[in-house]
């Protein structure tokens, strides 16, 4: 099991520590406002089981049916937890409409807020442990996981300031007001982790700034060439596929150009961490007098 799956694994076993603090909080209080925070952290444990199921596909070699590999799964999972996130803040605002309806004290306000806070601080330790361990070994899943969590931290944060002043103010509809308000933040969430997770599965290029860098390397490593040209990038989970053309001289033998290949696909593969290269090689008379110009 690598480091990935094991942060994955870890996701499950944090997420139902969480889930039973949380519960807990909401059982003695009866607070609609920690309702909705448990009821996220029972979505935080599924998520947790799809990202964990994902790591370990996208980690299967590439097979005749999947020659590319499996990364894309991991795009699947970050798409679940953003549909899954919407389902849990519409029953957390059809909580809070009830509630709303029929507003009450909520019960031992301190201890249940006290059991919340511990969670929460659980939470915005692993989310941190997600967003940079992801970022760093590139995987979507572990990535969508954390910023899931860090949206259930800053909630429960406002939840917790919030229900401070119910027993101060004693406006009991302060609880569900607080419960909606978490819902429209999870909703927000939900639709951003989508739209950048369709992103990936839509094979969205390089950001601007990775791809001047890639342009630089070629430039700078494509000495006996011409030209670079219909340069091509996408994501596909912890890879970087890049494929370009490259114009060389119509008398340089295969060995040649097979050799400004190689020094191409090491200089790129350390500037670009996980990334595959397709080099199309062509003779003088097929340059564009576009793209990157080597000499």
């Amino acid at each position: 099991m690598d480091k990935i799956q094991k942060l994955a694994l870890g996701s499950i076993f944090v997420g139902t520590v969480v889930l039973v603090l949380k519960y807990a909080a909401y059982y003695i209080t009866g607070s609609i406002a920690l309702y909705s925070d448990a009821l996220e952290s029972i979505i935080n444990v599924v998520t947790a089981l799809a990202a964990f199921m994902a790591v370990r596909l996208s980690a299967a070699p590439a097979d005749a049916n999947h020659p590319y590999g499996h990364h894309k799964v991991e795009y699947f999972s970050a798409v679940l937890e953003g549909v899954l996130i919407i389902v849990a803040a519409l029953a957390i605002l059809r909580e809070a409409y009830f509630g709303f309806l029929s507003p009450k004290m909520i019960d031992a306000p301190m201890e249940g807020l006290a059991i919340n806070a511990f969670a929460g601080v659980i939470n915005a330790f692993w989310s941190w442990l997600l967003i940079s361990r992801g970022r760093r070994m590139r995987s979507p899943a572990l990535v969508a996981d954390g910023r899931h969590l860090l949206t259930d931290v800053m909630t429960s944060a406002g939840v917790l300031i919030g229900l401070l002043l119910v027993p101060i103010t004693g406006w009991y509809w302060l609880d569900s007001a607080l419960a909606a308000l978490v819902a429209v933040n999870i909703l927000w969430s939900g639709w951003g982790l989508m739209k950048e997770s369709i992103g990936g599965l839509m094979d969205e290029a390089l950001p601007e700034a990775t791809l001047a860098r890639v342009r630089e390397v070629i430039a700078v490593n494509a000495e006996g060439a011409i030209e670079a040209h219909d340069l091509r990038t996408r994501h596909a989970g912890r890879m970087t596929f890049i494929d370009f053309h490259l114009v060389v001289p119509g008398h340089m033998s295969v060995t040649d150009a097979h050799d400004i290949c190689d020094r191409l696909e090491r200089a790129l593969k350390a500037a670009v961490q996980d990334a595959l290269i397709t080099i199309h090689v062509e003779p003088d008379n097929k340059a564009k007098h576009a793209g990157i110009v080597v000499l």
